[in-house]
């Protein structure tokens, strides 16, 4: 995990992505990557997620982590909250542990953040898939209306939840195990937040306040947290 793998394979990814896209009655698939500007394994997954970025068959979210900030540099963009996610992921899965880098594709599979052929298998899998939530988005001003319908009986029930991200980041890391390196940083969460529970009985509707430029994704998931039944963004 050591071995700096470059940007190649960020850009194998979006051609793939180019090519898949054509196909039609799909779902964009949740991919979030675990990661950290302390960690000298991330960079080549930090790579394919900006590769992931431009697709438009994946919602693709970094979350910086914080357990890594002891080993001599803090990332600033990181936050107890997504550790406390990873780790609930982890719970779920019956893992002890967590580490980075780490994709979480769909709320459903985990893998080590540099498997790229993995990666597109998972996304192709999950992206013909039948959603059992219907999810639209409208943004309007400061606000972003949120339509949602169970397309069959939620058994489990579910959360909604809104995030903000900023498209892109670079950093000169000047200690720790990055120490002279600088990185170009994609789709950095900067907030996650459960904003609604939802049993599926009921359409939903949603108001929720989005200020400012960032893009915005509602993720509609099931408790733990578990598979995504739905997901959107806005950019």
């Amino acid at each position: 995990m050591r071995r700096i793998i470059g940007a190649a394979l960020g850009c194998w990814l979006g051609v793939m992505g180019a090519a898949i896209a054509e196909e039609k009655d799909t779902e964009p698939v949740l991919v979030e990557l675990y990661t950290s500007q302390g960690c000298s394994s991330c960079p080549p997954a930090d790579a394919i997620l900006a590769g992931l970025s431009a697709r438009d068959d994946v919602i693709a979210l970094a979350l910086h982590v914080d357990y890594w900030d002891y080993i001599g540099w803090k990332d600033h963009f990181a936050s107890p909250r997504y550790s406390a996610r990873q780790r609930a992921y982890a719970r779920v899965a019956g893992v002890g542990t967590v580490y980075t880098p780490q994709m979480i594709v769909a709320g459903r599979d985990h893998l080590i953040g540099v498997r790229p052929a993995q990666l597109e298998d998972l996304i192709r899998r999950f992206r013909v898939q039948p959603s059992p939530v219907s999810l639209d988005l409208a943004r309007t001003g400061g606000k972003v209306r949120v339509r949602a319908e169970a397309r069959a009986p939620l058994s489990h029930g579910a959360f909604v939840q809104l995030v903000r991200y900023t498209p892109s980041q670079r950093v000169e890391i000047s200690h720790g195990e990055n120490a002279g390196r600088t990185i170009d940083y994609a789709n950095i969460v900067t907030d996650w937040k459960k904003v609604a529970d939802w049993d599926g009985a009921q359409a939903l509707t949603l108001d929720l306040a989005a200020p400012g430029d960032e893009a915005v994704v509602v993720i509609i998931q099931e408790p733990g947290p578990g598979p995504v039944l739905a997901a959107r963004q806005l950019r």
